[in-house]
């Protein structure tokens, strides 16, 4: 499957929280090296869309996530293209955060265990969300461009 430009941005948001989370130099020379390639395929695929190289089609690719809705219950995600990017990036900051508890898992207190399975579970959600929703925001975008022709 091809990359979409949430997919995308997804990726970009985690190379930059591997950075700042980082000192190693050789690591910090790859990850510069990979926010570039991703920088790039962006805007090689912003252009594409533009340019009709990219069907409207293959813009969305939804994460159609199964899981009980009952008691996982997520704000809907809205707002314009930074607005949803913002809140990608938030919640990969969360998601990072709480996952760091998970490298560690036998020392957090038996009572807050599920608590983070759960948040994990639940951001890992909202991700997808923010993803699919960059994702539909584009191909909207590119099919009111095409209207307008």
């Amino acid at each position: 499957m091809a990359e979409t430009l949430g997919m995308l941005c997804d990726k970009l948001t985690i190379v930059k929280l591997k950075q700042y989370h980082s000192e190693d130099e050789t690591r910090l020379n790859s990850l510069a090296l990979q926010s570039k390639q991703l920088q790039d395929e962006i805007d090689e695929y912003v252009a594409d869309a533009l340019n009709g190289k990219i069907p409207v089609s293959k813009m969305t690719f939804d994460a159609n996530k199964v899981f009980k809705k009952e008691g996982n219950e997520l704000a809907a995600v809205d707002g314009s293209f930074g607005e949803v990017f913002y809140r990608l990036a938030d919640v990969n900051c969360r998601l990072w955060h709480e996952q760091e508890k998970v490298y560690e898992f036998e020392i957090v207190p038996a009572d807050e265990k599920n608590t983070v399975v759960k948040q994990l579970a639940l951001l890992n959600l909202e991700r997808n969300q923010c993803i699919d929703k960059i994702n539909n925001l584009f191909a909207q975008s590119i099919n009111s461009l095409k209207n307008k022709l």
